[in-house]
């Protein structure tokens, strides 16, 4: 057993390990009342089945004790959990849940003990979840046979991401050695390849106490929860070696390259530039924390903001719309890897591109990094060791679980002050520290692989005749007597699948298992001199102050509405007052933890045709620096700069590149926003902002040749947005930063305009 507190994030970590299975435990001891629960196991395929995936799925389908068919789900009303589900990774699988309530821990513990080590993994479900061959209509035998199955169809579903498919190849190819070089969420071509057998031999390998990591969060007992795991899971065991580790990729000795296709984007702003690519260089051992941690910090150097070389030496070239996909540093693989290059280019661009990145690392060794962007940076991890957010157990397992998983140390990853004072000092023995290691690792690394991705407009009709060749293969195999229990089987399915379910069996809270009372949160609210009401809530925010404010939309004119989200999205990156747009990015991240401008929509609950809209300002900031932060604003509202045509094309470029690339990946999200919109004023205006509507009209602008006339609209929308006239605050501090923060809010008031003329509102349904 090994204790050990760590100060700078107010916690107290105790590293466990369990004597009869190898099982490894960490609890992490912190006053914070959503208590977390997670087990991860290692689960390293060999081929592109999608087993681990596969198997998630169908450890949720009812185990011994709870053989309810999705667990999970029929837990929801049973239970006051704050979160639930679970992930397959490339390497391991996490099974997560949060909960404030005690009582329902252990409920929710029971449950999700149950399924992992003792599901039912019944052949229906497999069928279910991973794939099976059915009739179109189940029904009737006569119509033709398919694929059919959840993860099948999910996994067809991810391929038509061109984002994602880059990133898969990325990782396939830079790491070809072991279990990075397969699909282990499944390619829905080797799915069919995956029999029930197989499934319930990976299961009894891998969900296995001696492979597993268990680990809890929060202020409950850990007592209490090892006496739970041992006695529900652990003592049914004896120890095994599971051999599922992942060894060293062997070093190559020259760079390679790779080409690969995918289906055209039917969103992308010049058709013609439609190409990807990237240069990605393997780094160091993700267990080697400390040189992690560097490299990390080193990637966000070289790629982040517009302060970076990358950005001035690829986004600003003006070749591509954005950075490739999974730009940086990646550690979620046991050797970690940084790629950079450019989406959206001419195909004939693509050694251009390679020029540039080799000549940006000879600039970046010969002139190195600015003081100040170094600053920026340890600044930034500062804040992020003190923000509080509700679900920190959540990030904390997701942050340790790639480290842990190679039998790295989770808990000196979590020693962030320890790392920033060893980087400092590594620094100050060598000011040329950083560009050494760009020079091992970039210039010097032979291991360095440049990929490049170009759209065949024949790509999906070539994926449909290999299904459709790998289907005809499944088929011929059959004999009669097999078609007819493949239609049997279907219709068992459709049974089952139909029949009501008896959750009796579940676990579920009692009124007395739950606080009679809610707490309280206490809130105060002042106006200012300008009639600007403020509302101030204490917490204990470790130092941090947290800054908000709502500013109305109902005087702006309807032909303005639509350019709302775009001037959200560049208000922050175009410079203000006396500060250029990258002076101002680096002011961002030395004063702050980041400023945010969105569009708010906020519907009455009472009355569906009633809605507050408006945009809403966010940010947060060590106390030190919230003179610094409420100046930035101040400069933002009252000398927004509007003038750089070049740079405000560029934003425009990133955010209809950015729209274009999330529609695979939340096609449902966009299809619930267009069927609400009729439904209320508010839906209306969902649409317009975050619809499918925006998606077009960020596709027009970026397809202008010129873009002045978009531009001149961002000072006419100003007008009616950036004053105190609709406006209201809120501030979250400790006790004794309230004082502080009121008369810094209160400066900021009084120091942005107010509208001379009074104006009527547009729109008159609309709460003001």
């Amino acid at each position: 057993m090994q204790v050990t507190t760590v100060p700078e994030l107010f916690l107290t970590a105790v590293k466990l390990n369990h004597d009869k299975t190898g099982a490894k435990y960490l609890h992490v001891a912190r006053e914070d009342s959503n208590n977390l629960f997670s087990v991860q196991f290692r689960t390293t395929p060999m081929d592109s089945t999608g087993v681990p995936h596969i198997l998630e799925h169908t450890v949720l389908c009812g185990s011994q004790k709870y053989p309810v068919r999705d667990p999970f789900f029929k837990m929801l009303n049973r239970s006051l959990s704050t979160f639930m589900n679970a992930f397959t990774a490339s390497d391991y699988t996490l099974y997560p849940f949060s909960t404030q309530n005690p009582k329902d821990f252990q409920n929710l513990l029971s449950v999700y003990l149950d399924a992992v080590f003792s599901p039912c993994l019944r052949r229906l479900d497999f069928w279910q979840e991973g794939w099976r061959l059915e009739h179109e209509d189940p029904k009737d035998p006569q119509t033709p046979l398919t694929f059919k199955g959840v993860v099948f169809n999910e996994m067809k579903g991810a391929f038509t991401d061109n984002e994602r498919v880059f990133s898969q190849h990325l990782q396939n190819h830079i790491l070809p050695g072991h279990t990075y070089a397969v699909v282990s969420g499944g390619h829905p071509l080797k799915i069919p390849d995956l029999s029930w057998e197989q499934l319930k031999q990976f299961h009894a390998l891998h969900y296995h106490p001696s492979n597993a990591r268990f680990f809890t969060y929060g202020n409950f007992p850990l007592e209490q929860h090892l006496k739970q795991i041992h006695e529900e899971a652990l003592i049914k065991f004896q120890k095994i070696e599971p051999n599922t580790g992942v060894p060293p990729q062997q070093l190559w000795d020259k760079p390679r390259e790779h080409h690969v296709t995918c289906g055209t984007d039917s969103f992308a702003a010049d058709p013609k530039k439609q190409t990807m690519v990237s240069v990605s260089y393997l780094l160091a051992d993700i267990t080697d924390n400390f040189e992690t941690f560097t490299l990390n910090l080193l990637s966000s150097l070289l790629v982040g903001g517009p302060n970076s070389p990358f950005y001035k030496a690829l986004i600003e070239a003006g070749l591509g719309t954005d950075f490739s996909p999974d730009v940086g540093f990646n550690g979620s693989t046991r050797e970690a890897y940084f790629s950079v290059g450019l989406q959206g280019i001419a195909e004939e661009n693509i050694d251009t591109v390679k020029q540039i990145i080799a000549r940006t690392i000879d600039e970046v060794i010969k002139d190195g990094f600015e003081e100040e962007r170094i600053e920026a940076l340890l600044h930034k991890i500062e804040i992020q060791m003190k923000h509080q957010s509700t679900s920190f157990g959540l990030s904390l397992t997701s942050y340790i679980a790639s480290c842990w998983n190679h039998e790295g140390d989770p808990v000196d990853l979590l020693k962030f002050a320890d790392k920033t004072a060893r980087f400092r000092e590594c620094l100050k023995e060598d000011p040329h520290f950083l560009q050494k290691k760009v020079k091992q690792y970039f210039k010097d690394n032979p291991h360095q692989l440049t990929l490049s991705m170009s759209p065949d407009e024949a790509f999906y009709d070539k994926q449909a005749t290999l299904e459709a060749e790998k289907l005809k293969e499944k088929i011929e195999v059959l004999s009669e007597e097999e078609k007819k229990q493949t239609y049997e089987k279907g219709l068992e399915l459709m049974d089952l699948q139909s029949k009501p379910q008896d959750t009796s069996c579940l676990p579920a809270l009692k009124v007395s298992d739950i606080e009679p009372q809610i707490t309280f949160t206490e809130l105060e609210t002042s106006l200012t001199a300008e009639d600007v009401p403020v509302q101030f809530c204490v917490q204990p925010t470790n130092g941090v102050v947290y800054f908000r404010a709502v500013s109305s939309l109902n005087t702006l004119p309807e032909e303005l509405r639509p350019y709302v989200p775009l001037f959200c999205s560049v208000i922050t990156k175009m410079g203000c007052g006396a500060l250029s747009y990258r002076e101002q990015a680096q002011e961002i991240d030395l004063k702050t933890g980041g400023l945010s401008v969105s569009p708010h929509i906020t519907a009455d609950d009472s009355n569906l045709d009633v809605y507050e809209q408006g945009v809403l300002f966010s940010s947060l900031c060590l106390d030190r620096n919230l003179p610094d932060m409420m100046h930035l604003w101040t400069e933002i509202f009252n000398i927004p700069h509007f003038e750089d045509e070049e740079h405000f094309k560029v934003l425009v470029k990133m955010t209809a590149q950015e729209l274009s690339n999330g529609i695979p990946d939340s096609g449902h999200q966009y299809a619930s926003i267009r069927a609400s919109r009729t439904l209320t004023p508010a839906g209306e205006l969902r649409e317009m902002f975050d619809g499918m509507e925006q998606v077009k009209l960020m596709k027009r602008i970026a397809e202008m040749s010129d873009i002045k006339p978009v531009l001149r609209k961002l000072p006419r929308i100003r007008k009616h947005l950036l004053n105190s006239d609709n406006m209201r605050c809120s501030v979250n501090a400790t006790p004794q930063q309230i004082p502080q923060a009121a008369k810094a809010v209160e400066k900021f008031v009084k120091a942005i305009t107010r509208s001379k003329k009074e104006r009527k509102p547009v729109r008159p349904f609309v709460v003001e």
